[in-house]
């Protein structure tokens, strides 16, 4: 009797250790406003600050309140940030 390997011919997607998109400010002004941008992305392309400091500032009022858009992802509005940079600036 002979087994014959099998394999899916479905992609894998990677994990999230092996890919993480950057942000540089030229591309973060390319996002429409109602895309979502995640922490990684925010520090420190686009924000002068710590992980810390923004959930700090998200708590208090000072920055953004983010979005849960599932069980182990959290995002903010890319127009919430750049009304709160706009705010920021003035």
């Amino acid at each position: 009797m002979s087994h014959k390997l099998t394999t899916s011919k479905t992609p894998t997607a990677p994990s999230a250790t092996a890919v993480k998109a950057t942000i540089s400010p030229t591309n973060f002004d390319a996002l429409s406003d109602g895309a979502f941008i995640r922490q990684a992305q925010l520090i420190p392309n686009v924000v002068p600050f710590s992980s810390a400091t923004l959930w700090r500032k998200c708590k208090a009022g000072q920055f953004p309140q983010p979005h849960k858009l599932s069980q182990r992802v959290t995002a903010w509005k890319v127009g919430a940030v750049r009304s709160w940079m706009a705010a920021q600036a003035s």
